[in-house]
């Protein structure tokens, strides 16, 4: 009978209301970031804009990195219609709707600047949806199912680009790019659809009552809950476990095209290889994460990160061999998959239901940062030292992170800080 109930659970787990709402948060999320990295770089060269100009288009995305500054402000202000979380999740989601549908209507030769203006609207509107979303399932999924939840919520999210990064380009084969972005744009229909057949979360925390307590509350709580050692040791934990899988992946392309693999190679083997790797990762790490907690799945899949990356050396040592690539690529990516539910189920464990958008927002811009560290000197390093010793060196910046789950996700148990 206990063995049943055990069993019941597991299945009530992983097939729930809670799980679908975290697909239609994740593909919601992913699709507007994918039109700024896919859909609109293809959009400017099609229409004859210079590489130049279409690389500072990069720039128009740093509202993901600063997000953590406008969230205290969704975490606090209620528009007078369908509660806190839904009624945030519906304005982005239509603004997100009509500013990408507006995109494609504009002519670069005459309206570049008000396309990076506009693009930087889909960034703040996409940014600010996602903090939004992120308290939202913060606030839904009980502890045991934090990595299960958030491992869905992140592989709809890569499933997403499928959207714009495939439909959309194939689609402008046959149609005016004014008629593609209103396509693409309709499939935000997805996440309006959702929030408002969803519920607004139940939940007792008391809302900031002034200015001051809206930006310091968040930190203050974080700080109470955890104590200043351990809330320092947490967030050095935040940057530093995805440093080494961070730089590892920062030069990929570069490094298959050094190695003399052909341009088709390393789309064709490569991409879709890393893609699904990832994705089979993601899944199997939350449905493993079920059964394990999240303490022992960082342990588990922090070591397979650091493992993983080694393969890359090897494949500096045995050159140009599709097979090996393939491989390689597989295991890094299932790694990356592994490590990334496990991580993001951390962050997520980490904040208060109270204070959820905030804190969300904050720590995965802290957790961004690595990426930003590591494209800007992994060059300078296999200058230095060639590919084969670089990832030897990203294998090693891997185990600090690791170190730290000594303190913070002992292997005896989850311990979880309750939100006050």
């Amino acid at each position: 009978m206990e063995e049943g109930q055990r069993s019941a659970k597991w299945y009530e787990s992983i097939l729930n209301r809670r799980t679908m709402i975290c697909v239609f948060t994740g593909f919601a999320s992913g699709m507007p970031l994918y039109v700024l990295f896919q859909l609109l770089p293809a959009f400017l060269r099609d229409q004859g804009v210079g590489l130049k100009e279409i690389g500072l288009f990069a720039l128009v995305t740093f509202p993901y990195t600063w997000k953590f500054v406008w969230a205290p402000f969704l975490d606090s202000y209620t528009p007078p219609f369908l509660g806190r979380r839904r009624s945030w999740m519906l304005i982005t989601q239509v603004l997100l709707l009509v500013s990408i549908a507006c995109l494609g209507s504009l002519n670069p030769e005459f309206s570049i600047g008000m396309i990076a203006y506009l693009a930087l609207a889909v960034a703040f509107f996409s940014a600010s949806q996602d903090v939004v979303i992120d308290a939202y399932r913060r606030e839904i999924l009980p502890d045991e199912e934090l990595g299960w939840g958030n491992s869905v919520h992140v592989q709809a999210y890569r499933i997403s680009g499928l959207v714009p990064g495939a439909l959309g380009l194939i689609l402008a084969d046959i149609m005016p790019w004014s008629s593609v972005f209103v396509v693409v744009a309709l499939f935000m229909l997805v996440g309006i659809g959702m929030t408002l057949v969803i519920k607004e979360p139940d939940t007792a925390a008391r809302l900031p009552t002034s200015l001051k307590e809206t930006v310091t509350q968040p930190f203050i709580d974080f700080i109470k809950r955890f104590g200043w050692k351990p809330a320092i040791t947490a967030l050095c934990f935040m940057f530093l476990y995805k440093l080494g899988d961070n730089m590892a992946t920062a030069l990929s392309t570069p490094f298959y095209i050094d190695l003399g693999f052909e341009l088709t190679e390393i789309g064709v083997v490569a991409k879709s290889s890393a893609l699904w790797a990832s994705i089979v990762g993601g899944i199997l790490g939350g449905l493993w994460m079920i059964k394990l907690g999240i303490n022992r799945a960082l342990w588990i899949f922090g070591v397979v990160q650091v493992v993983t990356i080694l393969g890359f050396a090897a494949l500096s040592e045995i050159g140009a061999n599709s097979w090996v690539l393939a491989i390689v690529i597989s295991l890094e990516y299932l790694g990356v998959g592994l490590g990334t539910a496990a991580f993001t189920a951390y962050i997520a464990r980490s904040t208060s239901v109270a204070f959820a958008a905030t804190q969300f927002a904050l720590f995965t811009a802290l957790a961004a940062l690595p990426r930003t560290f590591a494209n800007a000197t992994t060059g300078y390093i296999v200058e230095a030292v060639g590919w084969t010793d670089f990832f030897l060196i990203c294998a090693v910046l891997s185990l600090p992170g690791m170190v730290l789950l000594w303190w913070l996700a002992p292997w005896g148990g989850d311990k979880k800080i309750e939100a006050v």
